[in-house]
């Protein structure tokens, strides 16, 4: 099923996050750059769910590479500190939201809004290639998630540490980016109880009352594919998620405890700045 969502910036920074990819040398760029494009995801709801759908959503291509702020496919960040080895700064992150209506496991229940996530990430260099085209880096982000919505509530935080290995210019692809990420979660009650939980109320003969917990909350591995073209860029992603073992794995709401998704982007660049600054990415 296609569905179109024109009304949510924080999906399209999220499909815009899954595809970020620095690239590991230095050299002079413009400050800034923007443009737009168009993404198609196919996802579950949400993790677990066993309904899948097909979006279609504007993807923003805004770039700026300040001395502090920086924002470029993988969000906006605030820079609080760098070193050869280490990279602390606050990062954005988010979800979609489910199409409850379409979704049997939850009808009769409260819509899932889409979420911005906010927090600090702890960024360790662990390991990089003589020629700097391939490095390894452990991630350390802690956010706090907040629906998007006229009312906007905080739904708890989340912990989710991850390897990832990136790669300039793969064997037989020349001027690409390629990445393989993965790493487990770690959810506290409030944020599994957003989308496990059945209040009594909420209840039916086929979906009782259930209660989720915090802690381990499945794992998730990625691979993404970029390039970044003169006048465009492109970008894919394919990733599983893993949910044996999860404290809320038998919540009435978890149909399925492996899920496939996937992605296709691409964004027209409309505006470069003529400053150019150094970067090493």
């Amino acid at each position: 099923m296609l569905r179109t969502i024109a009304r949510l910036p924080a999906a399209a920074l999220t499909f815009a996050g899954l595809l970020a990819l620095p690239v590991c040398h230095a050299e002079t760029r413009p400050l800034w750059e923007i443009g737009a494009g168009l993404a198609v995801l196919s996802m579950p709801d949400y993790r677990g769910s066993g309904v899948t759908n097909v979006h279609l959503l504007p993807v923003p291509y805004l770039v700026y590479r300040g001395e502090f702020l920086q924002a470029d496919q993988g969000g906006l960040r605030g820079l609080l500190y760098e070193s050869e080895r280490f990279e602390a700064n606050v990062s954005l992150n988010g979800t979609l939201p489910a199409l409850d209506g379409d979704n049997p496991a939850r009808q009769g229940m409260d819509e899932l809004r889409p979420t911005a996530e906010v927090g600090p990430t702890a960024n360790l260099h662990l390991w990089r290639s003589a020629d700097r085209r391939m490095r390894l880096d452990l991630r350390l982000p802690v956010r706090t998630a907040i629906t998007v919505e006229r009312d906007p509530r905080q739904i708890g935080w989340l912990f989710s540490p991850n390897l990832i290995f990136e790669m300039r210019g793969p064997p037989g692809l020349s001027g690409w980016n390629f990445s393989l990420q993965g790493g487990p979660y770690f959810n506290d009650r409030e944020y599994n109880g957003y989308f496990y939980s059945v209040r009594p109320a909420e209840a039916t003969a086929t979906r009782p009352a259930y209660d989720a917990a915090g802690g381990y909350s499945g794992s998730q591995v990625m691979v993404t594919l970029t390039r970044r073209f003169p006048r465009y860029w492109v970008g894919g992603y394919l990733r599983y998620d893993a949910l044996s073992g999860a404290v809320y794995e038998n919540s009435p709401l978890v149909e399925t405890k492996g899920a496939v998704s996937a992605g296709i982007a691409m964004s027209w660049i409309f505006g470069v700045s003529s400053r150019r600054v150094e970067v090493a990415e």
